[in-house]
């Protein structure tokens, strides 16, 4: 849709064919871009379709539709369209209790199906002392809505996740990340794919906020990892405009939407962490944003370095969406680096010996049947011109020999900004953590 946009926007006309049931998604994306009355043609074909018969009977079933869309004369609000009004919102939108208030915003489509912390004056003015900056202060213009995300707005959505005001400086750097992450964002929080985001802190924050980068990072239980990624889930939906079924088109939708959020174990690591790989400094913090289809862990064919290379290259998949992040728990990275592996070295390995038969892919370009030998093994890895380590490791978990596999691509880091009271702030919320019983 917002090809067509652009090309009606230099005066062509166009006819924009679009899957019936994304209606929804094609409408808000002509509103978004400010261009409403774009014509679009329903179609009944799935755009993934191989079925050449079934191609053929759905262009012919609306090739009339198409040339109308192309030839019929504008009408009067099409020559003229009228912009919609926009009233200035309330600051008080709901009064009530618990319970009501929840329904409220649920009805509204401004939560996401779990029960909210209501936003009130009192709780957002605590998390604005969570940084320095003035409330109306704008972080980011975010797309696709061109959703103002001002530092007010950012706290909303983190007191409604049930963040602490400490988060705050890392929900900016995300809001930021996410913001130059664009256009790359707005196509993957969209996507059919269902792809989540994938939030990666790294620094000495790790510590203050205590986000857990040890046993069960990815699990419930830890209130940093828990409403980081809630509240940048939120923001997404109520600030940037992504929601479920009218812009976020994933089918089978993921998990990690609700929250995916890793701290690396930097002091585990034996290799440098994810933020001095990308050409920050050991002691600044940040966060790192990637967008993933699919989470996979495998126990491993061996601790020693032959059965963990071996565990890497055969179950690498083919055909998979982007290149994989490879997760080590700290026993496998300290294993590897024992016996003289770097990540370097590991990446020209699995390049090297992660093979399948040619035929395994047969939608990707350049590794089809009629390019070779369809029983030939081919590297399931592909290198770009210049690319040396298109696969990413991460060094976090618990104690055990498992390795995980994240699907990703295109990443993002952002350097988190402290406020000046940080010290102070990390004090008053520092033994907010959890303390089992013993049974």
């Amino acid at each position: 849709m917002y090809d067509a946009v652009f090309i009606e926007g230099m005066n062509k006309p166009t006819a924009m064919l679009f899957y019936e049931f994304f209606a929804n998604d094609a409408q808000s994306a002509m509103i978004n871009k400010g261009m409403p009355g774009v014509r679009v043609v329903p179609e009944p074909i799935v755009s993934e379709c191989t079925v050449m018969e079934e191609i053929e009977a759905g262009v012919d079933g609306v090739m009339d539709d198409v040339v109308a869309a192309l030839t019929r004369p504008l009408t009067a609000e099409e020559k003229s369209p009228k912009p919609k009004k926009v009233e200035k919102p309330s600051r008080i939108i709901f009064k009530g209790n618990l319970q009501e208030v929840n329904r409220f915003f649920y009805q509204r489509g401004w939560a996401d199906g779990l029960p909210v912390v209501p936003p009130t004056e009192e709780a957002v003015a605590e998390m604005l002392t969570g940084t320095d900056l003035p409330p109306d202060h704008l972080v980011a213009e975010l797309e696709p809505r061109r959703g103002k995300a001002t530092v007010e707005k950012i706290a909303i959505n983190a007191v409604m996740a049930g963040a602490l005001p400490t988060y705050m400086p890392v929900l900016i750097a995300g809001v930021k990340a996410l913001k130059s992450g664009s256009p790359n964002t707005i196509m993957m929080a969209a996507s059919t794919g269902s792809f989540a985001p994938v939030w990666i802190v790294n620094g000495p924050i790790r510590h203050d906020l205590h986000i857990n980068s040890s046993s069960g990072t990815l699990s419930p239980g830890d209130i940093a990892n828990a409403t980081i990624g809630r509240a940048m889930g939120l923001i997404t939906k109520n600030v940037r405009g992504v929601r479920k079924g009218m812009e976020d088109m994933g089918i089978l939708g993921h998990p990690g939407k609700y929250t995916m959020v890793i701290g690396e174990n930097e002091e585990a690591n034996p290799w440098e962490p994810l933020h001095v790989e990308r050409g920050f400094k050991k002691e600044d913090s940040t966060i790192s944003l990637l967008f993933s289809q699919s989470f996979q862990q495998l126990g491993s064919y061996g601790t020693d370095d032959k059965g963990l290379l071996r565990t890497m290259v055969y179950n690498m998949t083919p055909g998979g969406m982007g290149a994989p992040w490879l997760i080590l728990t700290p026993v496998n990275a300290q294993s590897l680096a024992k016996r003289g592996w770097t990540k370097k070295s590991i990446n020209d390995y699995i390049v090297e010996n992660a093979r399948a038969p040619r035929d395994h892919f047969p939608r990707l370009p350049g590794m089809g049947e009629d390019k070779g030998d369809p029983k030939e093994p081919v590297p399931i890895i592909r290198l770009r011109p210049g690319q040396s380590n298109p696969i990413q490791i991460l060094v976090f978990g618990g104690m055990n020999p498992l390795i995980g596999f994240l699907s990703g691509g295109y990443t993002v880091t952002e350097k988190i900004e402290l406020p000046a009271n940080w010290n102070k702030l990390v004090a008053k919320y520092k033994n907010v953590v959890p303390t089992y019983a013993r049974y």
